[in-house]
């Protein structure tokens, strides 16, 4: 009978994993680079290319049974009961300017429960990795989100105030900026960091994908935050997300629910 890893045992790989793959793109930051367009308008560069094929090549040799869906190559061993989720680079537009709010996002998955997750950020020397019951922890230390509990002393954030795709979701974003205390587009997944440790209380993302969330998940959730799609589904495979801290999760929703409505 095969043994199930434990918690920190998957902790230890996801961590591992991230830092090779953060590792990888880190040796590209702010190097010339040549920037194509995917098809849906998304940067791409030979450093989420190679990022990523390193992660591959390491899930291949440490657990060959699992299976592996990234960004730039799309999913192998389909069917397989676990899968790692990896977004060699979130926040691509970023890393291309040199502006280091950036990270590379790993996710241990079965079916939609991940196991565990973790994020590197390589140009800021931060990583925060968590699993379900195990905690989050931050550069090695255990970390939570912030106590604030009233919106208007808040902070909230966003990838793109210009929401480009959702009209509704932007006047959503609007009338929750127009309420907190400071708002801004420190986005991507750098964002999600700053719930899960404290130094902002909300971030939205009208727009997700499951590698660029899968990771982002546990981080929040263990680490006292709430976590769910936009409609208030708590998954990692919506196709959005809010992250807030315990405090102003129910009113943060309503607050952009109401806007999306009307």
């Amino acid at each position: 009978m095969t043994s199930v890893p434990s918690s920190s045992v998957l902790l230890e790989a996801a961590e591992e994993l991230a830092r090779l793959t953060g590792g990888v793109a880190l040796t590209y930051y702010r190097s010339s680079l040549d920037v194509e367009r995917k098809v849906d308008g998304s940067p791409v560069t030979a450093a989420d290319r190679a990022a990523e094929q390193a992660a591959r090549d390491w899930v291949r040799r440490r657990f060959p049974n699992d299976g592996i869906l990234g960004e730039e190559f799309g999913e192998e061993r389909v069917g397989a009961r676990r899968r790692w989720i990896v977004d060699p680079i979130d926040g691509t537009k970023s890393f291309v300017r040199g502006v280091p709010l950036w990270g590379s996002l790993v996710a241990l998955c079965e079916g939609e429960t991940v196991l565990a997750g973790a994020a590197f950020f390589p140009a800021v020397d931060e990583l925060v990795v968590a699993a379900p019951g195990a905690g989050c922890w931050w550069n090695g230390d255990r970390c939570s989100v912030s106590a604030v509990n009233e919106l208007a002393a808040s902070t909230a954030v966003t990838t793109d105030e210009r929401f480009r795709h959702h009209a509704a979701r932007r006047s959503a974003w609007e009338r929750l900026g127009a309420r907190v205390d400071v708002a801004r587009s420190w986005g991507d997944c750098f964002g999600y960091l700053l719930v899960a440790t404290g130094r902002a209380e909300i971030m939205c993302d009208p727009e997700l994908s499951p590698w660029d969330a899968a990771a982002l998940q546990p981080i929040v959730v263990e680490a006292g935050g709430v976590f769910t799609d936009w409609s208030g589904v708590p998954t990692a495979f919506g196709d959005s997300a809010i992250a807030t801290n315990g405090f102003l999760g129910d009113e943060a929703r309503a607050v952009l629910a109401e806007r999306e409505e009307g």
